[in-house]
Parts: C-alpha cells; structure tokens; sequence
C-alpha cells in the first residue's frame, strides 16, 4: 500500500511549493487537498465531524491552482482533488482545468469529486441540495465526454451543450482516474455506475469493509480504493491494506512551514516502521 499525503491547504500555512517538494523529497506518493469556495456565515448544516466547524474550511486555497503549483515543482507524486466539490464548479471550465494540470505534469492528476455536505454552500451556487445527486452524475459524464471526444456534445437534464472543441486533452487515456467520495449507498450506485474508485473518509474499519464489498459485489471488478485524512495508526493501515486499498493519504493538520516539516519527517519515520 502506497502512502500519500492529504491535507486542507490554507493562506496562513505551509505554501502550495513547499508542502509539494517536501511530501515528494520524503517518499510519499501523493498529495490530495480539499476544496470549499467559501463557507456562508448563516450555517445551519451541521459539520459532519460533529461540533463547531473547523477554522481550516474557511481558508482554504482553490485546489485546481494549489495542484497546478505543486505539478510544477514535482515529478512523481499523484495530485489528487480530495475531493473537488463538482456541484458548484462549471463542468466545460472543470474539465478544461482538470486537463491542464494532467498536461502540465505528464499525467498525474488525479479527479476526486462529490457532493459535499454544505447546503447553504451549495445553494450559494445555484445547486438544488434535493437533486445534487443527479447533477453530480450529468458533470461527470459531460466532463468524461469533453476530455474523450471530439467535438464534444452533451444533452441532459442539468447540463446541456452543443458540440465543441476543448483542448488541452489529457494525458491519461482514456482520461484521469475517477475517485467519488461519500457514505452512502448512493455513493455505492455513482461509484459504480461511472467505473470509478472510491475515495473514503476515516470510516470506522466496520463501515469501510461494508462499503469495499458492496462495491466489489457491483462493481464485478477491483474497485481503485483510496482516502483523505487517514489518521496516523499502524492497525488502521493494516486494516485498510487487508481491505486492498491501494493508497493511503495520511491526514496533515494546517500548520506552518516548520511544523509541517516536523509532522512529516514523523509520518515518514512511522511509515517507515510500519514496513517493517
């Protein structure tokens, strides 16, 4: 199993190049960053870690930018959307950005996507919380379709374009890995119905076996499995490896530059360990 990094990336924190150099220069293999394009000030959805929403949602760079920054200054990790909140993003735009940043590091990215859990977030951008579900999956395959075809065209209920040219296409055939994130057998159904793999939460070991073989027993095939924020424990990882997970992206907390560094020279010291 492969260890990468994931982490909120924030305007007060280890900057984009450095966190990007220093994850590579260490050995892991990934870096996945998560996205909020603002946090409403009258919240009424309740965070799903339970309590007061953490300060991080409310700073964090835009993820497109932040992986475009760290292709530039590395030549071998993954850069991962974990995940890229696609109900608030323009699909011709999304996948015009998501293409550049494959180009721009020789086929690197990689496309995690959800729905998320921020109504009042959503609505600011026009989303329908009631049918987020089937615009997620009208996104998906319009963006599939523009990074695949050309012209490219796609008719549906909430995205709808004519045909067209989109370049750059990326370098990854057919296109970049699909990861959907979620808990949910609706999750279970979109995973499955876009062959893509899953990109799971620190669920409990229980929750995560119950998911694995519902989407094995859909799926008839290996699903891609890997995460965001996986908490540094040696039994989880052990766990999630007997599962098949193919990646594990160690939770970074948001901290400054010298703090970053010390965090990760432990968390390679106790990947270190775990092989043994």
């Amino acid at each position: 199993m492969e260890f990468g990094i994931s982490t909120f990336v924030n305007d007060d924190t280890i900057d984009p190049v450095s966190l990007a150099r220093v994850i590579e220069e260490r050995g892991f293999t990934a870096l996945a960053v998560a996205e909020h394009t603002h946090i409403p000030a009258n919240r009424e959805s309740p965070y799903p870690g339970g309590g007061e929403l953490p300060s991080v949602y409310y700073r964090t760079l835009d993820p497109f930018v932040t992986l475009a920054a760290a292709a530039a200054v590395t030549s071998d990790i993954e850069l991962i959307t974990g995940i890229a909140l696609l109900i608030q993003r323009d699909p011709i735009i999304t996948a015009k950005e998501a293409a550049s940043i494959d180009l721009i590091s020789g086929g690197r990215f990689v496309f995690g996507v959800g729905a998320g859990w921020n109504l009042e977030e959503m609505r600011h951008h026009g989303t329908d919380p009631k049918t987020r579900g089937a615009l997620l999956d009208e996104r998906i395959e319009a963006i599939k379709a523009l990074w695949t075809t050309e012209p490219a065209e796609y008719h549906g209920r909430y995205v709808d374009f004519d045909a067209s040219y989109l370049r750059p296409k990326p370098v990854q055939k057919p296109h970049p890995p699909i990861l959907i994130g979620g808990d949910s057998d609706a999750t279970v159904k979109r995973v499955i119905r876009h062959q893509a793999g899953w990109i799971s939460n620190p669920l409990p070991v229980e929750r995560l076996t119950k998911r694995v073989e519902q989407l094995r027993a859909g799926a008839g095939r290996e699903v891609p499995l890997t995460t965001f924020g996986t908490p540094i424990d040696p039994d989880y990882w052990q766990a999630m490896e007997s599962l098949g997970y193919r990646q594990a992206n160690l939770l970074l907390p948001t901290k400054p530059l010298d703090a970053s560094l010390r965090l990760l020279d432990e968390y390679a010291e106790a990947v270190a360990k775990y092989r043994g």
